[in-house]
């Protein structure tokens, strides 16, 4: 029986499967799905499939520097503990140096060769191996002169909790670390004004008048709509972006000065960054501790 692609999507989408593997059951299985996931089950290729509903939020962030180019991934897990993992460590520090040598997005990275197989199908082996599901989430990559990395809560060199890359052009003498540290602190969106997201920006604003106009409304001495739109406004809006955008921020290392104004001492300018916290925006599963029970003594 022929095997088209369509079947080995299903049977990969069913088990968890790499592409290879799940190509090779339909065929030792005559095309056969339920009998291909059998075959897959008893190589212990389809132990994945059990976990794919399982919210991977732990996890680590790998980065990689070279010749002005950084690259940070990110690689899920379900539990800190696995995380810990030497081999999942080792997975990280792998994807990460093929990233930094050729991918330039997740999708391209994902379908890379690492030691003879695609970065999927190797993760799905380490997921068959290592009994919890794990995701390649993300992937950022950044180019300038001269790259700075930084990493918080670091597991082992060049992965943990936070990665944090920054671009720099001029010779750096220290300013650059520093820097990424206050990256890592802050959590900046933007590396200026003009780099925000204008949906943002405009949302900011509306709220801003809105809390003004309230305001107003409620002040025994009501301030002219002129006011409001010319002065009060733009005060808060510059406020706002001294709050989120990296070159207005005030420098962790001295409140005194902004980022810009300390890089600019250093004699460099701040090209752009990269800030990478695991499991940012995913929604973490909750249970209580009888189901946690329950759901294990259930296989």
């Amino acid at each position: 029986m022929a095997i088209t692609a369509s079947m080995v999507k299903e049977l990969r989408e069913a088990t968890g499967a790499g592409m290879m593997d799940a190509k090779k059951a339909l065929t030792e299985t005559d095309g056969n799905m339920e009998a291909a996931v059998d075959w897959l089950r008893a190589k212990g290729l389809a132990k994945a499939a059990k976990k794919a509903g399982r919210t991977a939020a732990e996890g680590l962030v790998g980065v990689a520097v070279r010749d002005g180019r950084g690259v940070a991934i990110e690689l899920n897990s379900e539990t800190d503990f696995v995380a810990k993992n030497a081999d999942f460590q080792a997975l990280v520090r792998e994807i990460a140096a093929v990233a930094l040598d050729s991918a330039e997005t997740v999708e391209v990275l994902r379908a890379t060769h690492l030691g003879g197989k695609t970065v999927d199908e190797v993760i799905a082996d380490a997921i068959a191996r290592i009994g919890e599901n794990m995701t390649l989430r993300r992937m950022h990559v950044l180019e300038g002169e001269s790259i700075v990395h930084y990493v918080h809560n670091a597991a082992a060199e060049g992965m943990g909790k936070i990665g944090v890359l920054v671009a720099l052009k001029g010779a750096d003498n220290g300013i650059g670390r520093q820097i990424a540290m206050h990256v890592a602190a802050t959590a900046p969106l933007a590396l200026s004004e003009a780099a925000l997201d204008p949906e943002l920006v405009a949302r900011e604003r509306e709220v801003q008048t809105a809390k003004a106009l309230e305001e107003n409304a409620a002040s025994a001495k009501p301030r002219p709509a002129a006011v409001i739109e010319n002065n009060i406004i733009p005060g808060r809006m510059k406020k706002f972006f001294e709050e989120v955008t990296l070159l207005n921020q005030k420098f962790v290392m001295n409140p005194d000065l902004t980022v810009a104004q300390a890089a600019q001492e250093a004699g460099v300018e701040i090209t752009g960054f990269v800030r990478m916290a695991v499991g940012e925006g995913i929604e973490k599963e909750k249970e209580d501790f009888a189901a946690e029970v329950a759901k294990t003594l259930q296989g």
